[in-house]
């Protein structure tokens, strides 16, 4: 049976365009406007990527930093976060949505039990930044049973020996980062040279949906459309920001920009 990932990518296959990932935090800068602004926004996004909120997100750049922050501050615990995914569910059944974060969450909450409560509020992807493969194999196969995808990921230094297991071992989607940064920096090297990188690695499995995140702006996604699927963090996380110190509604502005990107790449 086919998953709700794996629809979207044949969807936006047809339509000759990339899939539209988001990410924002779960719970910035409240649980109600983090359920606001994915509802919201889910209209032009093509699949929902949702962090849990982390004291230390090491592979995140100041922007995500401040939406964690700003989560923590709230009080926002795994709790709220399925709450969020099981209301944003109750009237998207279908529109996918991967949760990203870190691993010693999941471990201190316990690996089965936070996988049940991934399937039973209904979360399609797993994506856990500190934990990589092949440490992931036994977590990768859990989601697995539970038709959950495990999103693994792929650097510019991966090399190409490690690459084919990685690919073998992966699900429907993977993750490519684009450059050798935390989230939110300027794109240090060019779209060409991605790209170049990025077909290198569907050469090697091209049934496997690839989606290139890290640095896509606004200004940098057109360029990039050729990929399965992009992924846009950083900068809707300082949209929020600077809607909360202008006193704006995020939900509005976020629409906005995610309307716009979708009309970039279409």
């Amino acid at each position: 049976m086919k998953n709700n990932i794996l629809k979207v990518f044949e969807r936006c296959k047809k339509e000759k365009r990339p899939a539209l990932l988001t990410y924002t935090v779960a719970g910035d800068n409240s649980n109600k406007t983090s359920l606001n602004i994915i509802s919201s926004i889910s209209k032009y996004s093509d699949i929902i990527e949702l962090g849990f909120p982390h004291n230390t997100p090491v592979a995140d750049g100041g922007k995500i930093q401040e939406s964690s922050n700003r989560s923590l501050k709230n009080g926002t615990t795994l709790k709220d976060v399925f709450q969020i995914v099981k209301n944003f569910k109750l009237n998207q059944k279908n529109k996918p949505l991967i949760l990203m974060g870190y691993y010693n969450i999941i471990f201190q909450y316990g690996e089965n039990k936070f996988l049940n409560k991934c399937k039973a509020c209904g979360v399609d992807g797993l994506i856990v930044v500190d934990l990589p493969w092949p440490e992931n194999k036994s977590l990768a196969s859990k989601c697995k049973k539970k038709n959950i995808n495990f999103v693994q990921l792929l650097s510019p230094t991966t090399s190409v020996i490690r690459m084919k297991k990685i690919i073998r071992d992966s699900h429907d989607m993977l993750y490519y980062i684009s450059m050798l940064s935390t989230t939110g920096g300027k794109l240090k090297v060019s779209s060409k040279e991605i790209l170049k990188n990025y077909f290198k690695i569907k050469k090697i499995n091209s049934s496997k949906k690839l989606v290139i995140g890290f640095g896509i702006t606004d200004k940098t996604i057109y360029s990039l459309k050729k990929a399965d699927g992009l992924v846009v963090g950083s900068y809707l996380c300082s949209a929020i920001t600077y809607s909360i110190k202008k006193q704006q509604n995020p939900v509005t502005k976020l629409n906005r920009m995610v309307y716009n990107l979708k009309r970039k790449i279409i």
